[in-house]
């Protein structure tokens, strides 16, 4: 296979957005709809010069609700799609965001994740947009979300996030913040022969009768993947029709509780019974843990210098860095909460997915958060602190 034109390949000093950009370009995506907003504008800009070179289409959108809803048309039209935003956009996006989850339409959604509330810190870092990732949208879905720690990351969990999305035919978040973002590393972009590329199962003109298409039809994609189906492409003779409703396997509103379980099972089941594969996490040193820091995107990067410390004064320190955020890794938190004394958790918010591990660790473990507001990383000796108390040991005066 030849390398298409516009493509890079080899090894590149690259900001994180960037990685992003090129990430979504590899993975196949050709259509992007977005809105500027710092730190995510650079995603944009990037792939306003570059799809037209691989060709594709970039339109800037008036906002954020027009742009998530663009990338769900688009989607539909057999196109790979993506936007990208911040902590503001990303709260206008929630109600597209569930639109595009009651529609089981594949697309990607980078969030570069900024200081909060409202307008909060726009140039500045944060992660407090980690449950809203989750539970944004109104009614009962699982969404899956990913959180890179470098550059490269970014650039590799972009495809990932493209994978997933066709696969599981559904909006896939990657959450970033904004020190990722704003990182220039080296990333190193592979050619197409390296990387694996998932393309959505696809009903094509003559494959199935008309009268017998069934959009939303369960397992009938003959993949493995039950309650995913494959796709028809809009205009190809295949009568669509897609509704924010409650709706039957045809697309067709079903105002009734029996439909109603019916298509929320299929949303909740299509994720829930492969999480398995879904769920992706970085873990060492945790076979003599007494304490297992929890962490992810920038805080899992810097808490590695704490641990270094903690397990130089003797605590036993473990390390599990969550990649896939939501789903949960339930599982694993919950296996090792049994034969460890705590868990510490940093992350730039007062405390979110430290509540998660509190949750599945059940009290057979301490939880500790390490959090600050947003503004800036969390310094070691804070962490290293929290280590210590949770290790049962004294604390020592920070630095200011």
């Amino acid at each position: 296979m030849n390398q298409p034109q516009g493509h890079l390949t080899g090894e590149h000093f690259m900001l994180g957005d960037h990685a992003a950009a090129e990430g979504a370009i590899l993975a196949g995506c050709r259509f992007f709809a977005g809105y500027p907003i710092t730190p995510a504008t650079e995603i944009a800009e990037r792939m306003s010069v570059r799809l037209p070179q691989v060709g594709g289409v970039y339109i800037q959108m008036e906002d954020e609700l027009a742009s998530m809803n663009a990338i769900l048309g688009a989607s539909w039209a057999g196109a790979k799609s993506m936007t990208a935003t911040s902590g503001p956009g990303f709260s206008l996006m929630m109600e597209n965001l569930g639109l595009g989850i009651m529609l089981e339409t594949p697309c990607v959604l980078v969030n570069v994740q900024r200081g909060g509330p409202s307008t909060g810190l726009p140039t500045l870092v944060g992660q407090q947009d980690m449950m809203q990732a989750r539970w944004g949208s109104h009614g009962d879905y699982e969404i899956i979300a990913l959180s890179p720690t470098s550059p490269q990351e970014l650039f590799n969990q972009t495809i990932r996030a493209f994978n997933l999305a066709e696969r599981f035919r559904v909006p896939v978040l990657v959450m970033t913040d904004a020190e990722v973002g704003h990182m220039t590393e080296r990333v190193v972009i592979p050619s197409l022969e390296e990387i694996e590329i998932v393309e959505r199962p696809l009903v094509r003109r003559g494959d199935v009768e008309p009268d017998h298409f069934r959009i939303f039809r369960d397992g009938s994609a003959g993949n493995g993947n039950g309650y995913v189906s494959p796709m028809a492409i809009a205009g190809e003779g295949y009568r669509i029709h897609v509704t924010g409703l409650t709706h039957d396997e045809r697309g067709y509103p079903g105002m009734n509780s029996q439909t109603q379980d019916w298509n929320v099972s299929r949303l909740i089941n299509k994720i829930r019974t492969h999480r398995n594969e879904i769920i992706e996490v970085e873990e060492h040193d945790l076979d003599d843990a007494e304490v297992v820091v929890v962490s992810y995107g920038i805080s899992a990067r810097t808490s590695l210098w704490p641990i270094e410390l903690a397990r130089k004064e003797g605590i036993r320190v473990g390390y599990l860095r969550l990649i896939t955020v939501w789903p949960f890794p339930e599982e694993h938190i919950r296996r090792l909460a049994k034969g460890i004394r705590a868990f510490v958790v940093p992350e730039i918010n007062m405390g979110q997915i430290v509540r998660e591990v509190e949750r599945c660790a059940a009290g057979q473990a301490l939880v500790f958060g390490a959090n600050r507001a947003g503004g800036d990383i969390l310094e070691p000796d804070h962490v290293l602190n929290i280590i210590r108390q949770a290790a049962g040991q004294p604390v020592q005066e920070e630095e200011r």
